[in-house]
């Protein structure tokens, strides 16, 4: 080629055949040289040296405070403490009433940490002082067994004869519990085999829950008091549900108003796990059921995580020992599934008004009865693997901020789960009924409908538990709702009868009950309070099967008779609940207004907001409770329970003209 313009072109080359080099592109002017390389490499050399220098002291300061962690640990420790125990003495001073749930708990917490702390370091030495009394009490077990059985049958008659004596009506609530216990005896698997010390302490242990919780003061303080803070606590759910749906939607649509409450609770839970204090709190409540029901520990941890969690996240905690669980440890598993309600649906039942902490105190009784009750069902043949908690560890999550993200994610599933079925079955009953009505169009009875059967089918049930004959049908129609659809639409149902009652609606609108008593809502609060229905079957096979699947056929085999358990351990609640329960209230303020025919009282309590009670002159009868709804009925003076003699006794106290 020729030379133009001062340019030389230089011959063309091809490349391994695949294109062509153009040597005209080489620019060897701007390569760096060796020299320039040298030079680079020496100021990052003397960069890094400078740095050295400068974090030498952070990297000291940081090797001290590793080697002494400990001890800044303590420090720490010390001045949060200390830090503490001024808020604490500046709040008992201030106002010791308003502080009395933050001396309660700081009580309940130094207790725990002082038990963890002399069992950790003094326990060894404490079980060998109490080896001789251990020695003797084992060889001793056999008589001593019996005498205490002895002063349980005892005192059990005698406080049912002495509590009955005024209200004979509870004993029918005596008599279901011994109904359906007498019914799954009968259809157990190996009769022969049940071991009845699960199944005595299990009764015994819920029987003591529902007397502390409904009739010590106490117990009835704390668990209205932890209601309430619960009731307050997801209320907060309205800040998020407001920014993301708008106030509208939110106090309007029960999509927008009670699901999001799922939501917020699931990631609480999840945050609380992370912490540590959900592992705590449900190691300790299965210790507690596994030394005195003499219960594996798998079985009891799962039972016990239902207390707070679905029937599909429990088992979750004892994932690695599922595979080499017994059928009666499966069993157990199910039942405590289908006996209790998670806490984020708890959550949004108590956003329809039903009361917590009977809700509260359903869950917490219905453990220690599903342990009970399975153990009846289908009782132990075989050996378990796992009697000792020391087999059993509690996995604890990483991250706080991951932990609040996946309970929020994982809670998606669950609100979709919700809405659906809720949307399914609701329709699904709207077409039954008019499936119904149609049939019995056809010979003259159009008025039939899905309720309608139920609650000639579940009235015995009902009225067993303690439920007045004429509201038993009622009751009895929420009972079949439960079981054949879920209990999402019955609560729903009892919240309705419960704003009627509140609403002051007149008891029988064109023959059709349109409330029931307070003491019945109680009492069913308890009865639907559990996952088991026919929807939730599905639900059971497929959580379990996807931890398990190895054990996918012995679950399906044993989920139908334990979904039928569970729901006799939520009517054996609800029986418990109906012997203990009687109409009371802690009174407030009485009103007299009298008229020629009639005095009527309104006596303003904390218990059951307010109840208008109306007597005849004549006779003094109770004639029907017409309950209003009041705010702020939280002070305290004097019981009395709503019995006839009593009645008559504050009516004789009262002057009128």
């Amino acid at each position: 080629m020729t030379e133009q313009n001062s340019v030389q072109l230089k011959g063309v080359t091809r490349a391994n055949g695949n294109g062509i080099d153009n040597p005209a592109f080489d620019f060897e002017d701007i390569e760096e040289s060796g020299s320039n390389k040298l030079e680079t490499k020496r100021r990052k050399v003397r960069l890094g040296g400078y740095l050295s220098k400068v974090s030498r002291p952070i990297n000291a300061t940081e090797d001290y405070i590793k080697a002494h962690s400990v001890i800044f640990k303590s420090i720490v420790l010390g001045i949060l403490g200390v830090g503490y125990v001024a808020y604490f003495i500046a709040a008992c001073v201030l106002d010791f009433q308003r502080a009395t749930a933050l001396v309660v708990l700081t009580v309940l917490a130094v207790f725990a940490k002082s038990y963890e702390l002399i069992k950790k370091y003094k326990g060894d030495r404490i079980a060998e002082c109490c080896t001789p009394l251990n020695t003797c009490f084992k060889s001793n077990l056999r008589w001593l067994k019996w005498v205490f059985l002895l002063v349980v049958v005892v005192l059990l008659v005698c406080w049912l004869a002495l509590d009955t004596s005024k209200r004979p009506e509870q004993l029918i609530s005596f008599g279901g519990v011994c109904m359906f216990i007498l019914l799954i005896f009968l259809f157990s698997v190996h009769r022969a085999e049940v071991m009845w010390r699960p199944v005595f302490w299990g009764l015994g242990l819920q029987f003591c829950i529902g007397l502390f919780v409904i009739r010590t003061q106490p117990g009835f303080i704390a668990f209205e008091w932890l209601g309430k803070q619960v009731q307050t606590f997801l209320n907060y759910t309205i800040a998020g549900s407001s920014f993301v749906f708008g106030p509208e939607l939110t106090a309007k649509v029960f999509a927008f108003q009670a699901l999001p409450i799922v939501v917020f609770f699931s990631s609480v839970m999840s945050i609380l796990y992370f912490l540590g204090v959900m592992q705590w709190l449900i190691l300790k409540i299965s210790w507690v059921m596994q030394i005195t029901m003499g219960t594996s520990a798998t079985e009891t941890l799962s039972v016990a995580g239902n207390i707070f969690v679905g029937q599909t996240e429990a088992p979750l905690l004892i994932r690695p020992y599922l595979q080499d669980m017994t059928k009666s440890e499966i069993h157990a598993v199910m039942v405590g599934g289908f006996a209790t309600i998670a806490g984020s649906v708890m959550g949004a039942f108590i956003s329809f008004g039903i009361d917590p902490s009977s809700l509260i105190s359903a869950s917490v009784m219905a453990a220690p009865c599903a342990l009970a009750l399975s153990k009846l069902s289908y009782p132990e043949t075989e050996e378990s693997a796992f009697t000792s908690e020391k087999n059993i560890k509690v996995a604890y999550e990483q991250n706080i901020l991951e932990a609040a993200s996946n309970g929020a994610s994982a809670s998606i599933g669950l609100v979709a789960n919700i809405a659906a079925n809720l949307i399914a079955f609701l329709a699904i009953l709207e077409f039954i009924n008019n499936a119904l009505s149609w049939f019995g169009g056809m010979v003259g009875f159009p008025e039939i409908t899905f309720e309608l059967l139920c609650s000639y089918v579940f009235m015995p049930v009902a009225f067993m538990m303690g439920i007045p004959y004429d509201e038993s049908f009622t009751v009895a129609e929420l009972i079949g709702t439960k079981l054949f659809l879920n209990e999402f639409v019955a609560y729903e149902k009892l919240a309705t009868l419960k704003i009627n009652r509140l609403n002051g609606l007149d008891e029988l609108i064109g023959g059709e009950r349109q409330w029931i008593s307070v003491r019945s809502e109680i009492i069913t609060t308890y009865a639907l309070c559990g996952f088991a229905n026919m929807s939730s079957l599905g639900i059971v096979i497929g959580g379990l099967a996807s931890i398990c699947p190895s054990r996918k056929g012995d679950i399906s085999s044993l989920v139908l008779r334990a979904m039928i358990t569970g729901t006799c351990v939520s009517l054996v609640n609800s029986c418990i609940a109906g012997k203990i329960q009687y109409l009371y209230l802690v009174i407030r303020d009485v009103t007299i207004h009298s008229t020629p025919d009639t005095i009527r009282f309104t006596i303003l309590g904390s218990r059951y907001d307010s109840l208008t009670i109306y007597f005849t002159k004549w006779d003094r009868r109770q004639i029907f409770f017409l309950g209003k709804k009041l705010e702020n009925t939280v002070l305290f003076s004097f019981c009395i329970s709503l019995s006839k003699e009593s009645l008559d006794k504050l009516f004789k106290t009262m002057q009128f003209n």
